[in-house]
């Protein structure tokens, strides 16, 4: 079996790929922690559906959407 986190790093204008790195380590040692194997991160992209309004008043164009997930294998 295999599980699926979200992960969303923020970093500050100052912040650099290390806190990146350092966020997304933290999530994996928490899952490792729980018997689970790091397989992969992966970025997933989905399509928002717009919305038609009423009679085209306040319509809204669709669009998309990106995040990424972190895959382990459980043991």
């Amino acid at each position: 079996m295999y599980k699926i986190v979200p992960f969303h790093a923020s970093i500050s204008s100052t912040g650099s790929g290390q806190d990146v790195a350092t966020a997304l380590q933290r999530v994996v040692d928490q899952e490792v922690s729980g018997g689970c194997v790091f397989v992969q991160i992966q970025e997933l992209t989905t399509f928002i559906a717009g919305d038609a309004g009423c009679l085209g008043i306040g319509a809204k164009p669709g669009t998309t959407s990106s995040m990424s997930v972190v895959v382990f294998k459980k043991k």
